[in-house]
């Protein structure tokens, strides 16, 4: 009886159609509306679009040659490549070094996660105090060591790892569980074998566990390039309007800043096409670069 209703297909259609409708509604729609605002005149959030630019494609004429769109894509790529071995690298170390403890693995699955949990924007205003000038912890922590001389760490030589630090630190234990879960599901009787054979802890590491999660750490790996390029609430709490010098501003950041700072909506809508471009195609590649296996 129930194998026939699975075998029904005829239903499944009207199943989909309400989440194909919430789809269409909240998201395509929107989506096909943002390009259609980056070829227009709108200068106010909300605003209908009134004239269209002349030429047309005048605001990713402007993209073309605006230094800051530069700015963000090279912090944006270093924010990739921070992402990738702070986070997912990171979380790698940890997911193994857990998974070879008997004891507090629950303990330690909890703590690595509780940045998750906690909002960006008070993450931010919390590395704010930790970053102060003066007063800041970890100035005062230097202070203990010894130092005399206080470090700006929003000045513009140290504000980029000021910013990404909190980032890496906030997602890795997101990975972490991602891993932990997927060295959860290796069969220990590999691990049993390997050890009657004689294999070291490093060797059942490389030559089991590493290649048991590879599809696994593909994910991630895929999910940490994606997501590198939406990051936007803990930079923005931390570096409103891309300060200092506008040499902090991420993609995500400075389309939010053109948008409602700057009033310059059309200009937002046409950086924001760029953000999904790009994520469309660094998704391709991580995809063949990171290729997950059948085997």
């Amino acid at each position: 009886m129930m194998s026939n209703i699975y075998r029904n297909k005829k239903i499944l259609p009207f199943f989909l159609l309400p989440a194909f409708l919430f789809m269409a509604v909240y998201l395509y729609y929107p989506f096909f509306m943002n390009i259609i605002s980056s070829f227009q005149n709108i200068r106010v959030l909300g605003e209908a679009g009134g004239n269209w630019n002349s030429p047309w494609y005048a605001n990713y004429a402007e993209m073309v040659h605006d230094p800051v769109v530069g700015i963000a894509l090279k912090n944006t790529g270093i924010m990739i490549l921070v992402t990738i071995a702070g986070q997912v690298g990171l979380a790698l170390v940890l997911a193994l070094m857990v998974d070879n403890i008997h004891r507090g693995t629950q303990f330690f699955r909890t703590v690595y996660f509780f940045p998750i949990v906690i909002s960006a924007t008070a993450l931010g205003l919390l590395f704010n105090l930790i970053f102060l000038y003066d007063k800041g912890m970890v100035n005062q922590f230097r202070e203990l060591l010894g130092a005399t001389a206080l470090v700006d760490w929003k000045d513009e030589s140290h504000a980029l790892v000021t910013m990404m630090l909190p980032v890496m630190w906030q997602y890795v234990g997101f990975y972490f569980v991602i891993l932990e879960t997927g060295l959860n599901n290796i069969d220990q009787e590999l691990y049993e074998s390997a050890m009657i054979d004689g294999a070291t802890r490093w060797q059942r590491v490389k030559y089991i566990s590493i290649p048991m999660i590879r599809n696994v750490l593909c994910t991630c790996l895929i999910l940490a390039v994606t997501g590198a390029l939406k990051v936007f609430d803990l930079p923005w709490t931390m570096f409103p309007k891309g300060m200092p010098l506008k040499t902090t501003f991420l993609t995500g950041t400075y389309m939010y800043y053109q948008t409602m700072e700057a009033k310059n909506v059309d200009y937002g809508s046409a950086l924001a096409v760029l953000i999904v471009v790009l994520g469309i195609v660094l998704s391709q590649v991580a995809g063949k670069l990171f290729r997950q296996r059948e085997d």
